[in-house]
């Protein structure tokens, strides 16, 4: 004879599997391992602007070749894939690319992931440019960065001295400045701590880059980056 307690049991013990099977299943395609073939979302383009699941849309890349290809097109940006470097403590890249401009502005990437490199022309494209014509009336023609790949630790943060920044898996990128058609500076150094057009150009840019990457950081996180912004996608998330 079945108890009145059974039927209740084995509803919460399947109520527990799903619960756990939907909790593997986000891990999954946070980390790039759900194809995009299984995805149950549309894969990312760059000639819109993104809406909705942007994260797992731009995660799907991750590993995936054939479709880092298909998406990373002129004239949103120049992308080439590069050869991958087996990781050695803690360090190499795989399903990388380099380019010299993205979504409509120069700057020089030798390596950098395919997630990261779409984050990155999406927020320009579709953030920046915008952005920038409606405070100055012009677009960014470059932009500057401080690094993308370096076999190294964590800086700025003593309790993770000792992880591996994403910048040594070649899926970070640090932007020190924007140059505008016309040759007008905005430098993240000088014109962020200020309360003028420049730095709320820059408090929005660094805004609006929350919705690409991961972790993005900028001067008011820590005195390591008080002179650019950091932005990864890696397993964790962090705006600040």
């Amino acid at each position: 004879m079945t108890s009145p307690a059974q039927p209740k049991r084995r509803i919460l013990a399947r109520m527990l599997l799903l619960v756990l099977l939907a909790g593997v299943a986000f891990i999954a395609m946070r980390l790039g391992y759900v194809p995009q073939r299984f995805s149950p979302f549309p894969p990312i383009a760059l000639d819109a602007q993104p809406t909705w699941f942007v994260d797992s849309r731009l995660a799907a890349l991750r590993l995936d070749r054939p479709l880092c290809d298909a998406i990373l097109k002129d004239p949103h940006i120049d992308a080439a894939a590069i050869v991958d470097q087996p990781y050695k403590n803690g360090c190499g890249w795989q399903n990388a690319v380099k380019f010299t401009r993205a979504g409509g502005a120069q700057i020089g990437a030798e390596k950098l992931t395919c997630e990261m490199a779409a984050a990155l022309a999406l927020w320009i494209e579709h953030e920046v440019q915008p952005l920038a014509q409606a405070t100055f009336g012009a677009r960014v023609a470059s932009i500057g960065d401080m690094g993308i790949y370096d076999c190294r630790n964590i800086v700025g943060n003593p309790l993770m001295k000792n992880i591996r920044s994403q910048h040594a898996t070649a899926n970070a990128i640090d932007i020190s400045g924007f140059t505008l058609q016309g040759g007008r500076q905005i430098n993240i150094l000088r014109d962020w701590p200020g309360n003028g057009t420049e730095a709320a150009f820059l408090r929005e840019a660094h805004r609006r880059a929350c919705k690409y990457f991961r972790v993005a950081l900028g001067p008011d996180y820590n005195a390591a980056h008080k002179n650019h912004f950091h932005f990864d996608r890696g397993a964790f998330s962090r705006c600040k």
